[in-house]
């Protein structure tokens, strides 16, 4: 169940934008295993004055942050940078433009359906990958 967020300083189509979203929702299904139905998925387009790029970058600078559970072992945290930057590349976003950052939290930190703990839900699918 991981929550997304794609964030760039550059207009895109509204099919290019979809495309995106669906890249980072692939490579998760693909490497952490979620189910079909989980899309937590936000992306946000910046106008260039509230979004600094690094000076060795291009427009095309992307960063992909998802906040997940905690409990994915480093090999595939490598395999999911990986599969993002693969998808990405794909549509265009040259690999040295994108940035990732992963945030892990405890289940319990996760109010879910309802409010309820994660971590006193059977979520369908394994954390410990």
């Amino acid at each position: 169940m991981p929550l997304s967020k794609i964030e760039v300083c550059y207009s895109h189509l509204p099919t290019t934008v979809q495309a995106l979203m669906n890249a980072v929702i692939q490579a998760q299904r693909e490497v952490l295993q979620i189910p079909e139905h989980d899309r937590h998925i936000r992306y946000i387009e910046h106008r260039p004055e509230h979004f600094w790029i690094p000076p060795n970058k291009s427009q095309k600078y992307t960063l992909i942050e998802i906040c997940m559970f905690y409990g994915r072992s480093i090999e595939t945290k490598k395999k999911l940078y990986q599969t993002l930057v693969k998808n990405l590349t794909e549509l265009g976003i040259p690999k040295d433009d994108i940035f990732i950052l992963l945030q892990e939290q405890a289940l319990e930190n996760w109010g879910i359906r309802g409010g309820i703990a994660a971590s006193e839900i059977d979520l369908g699918f394994k954390v410990e990958i």
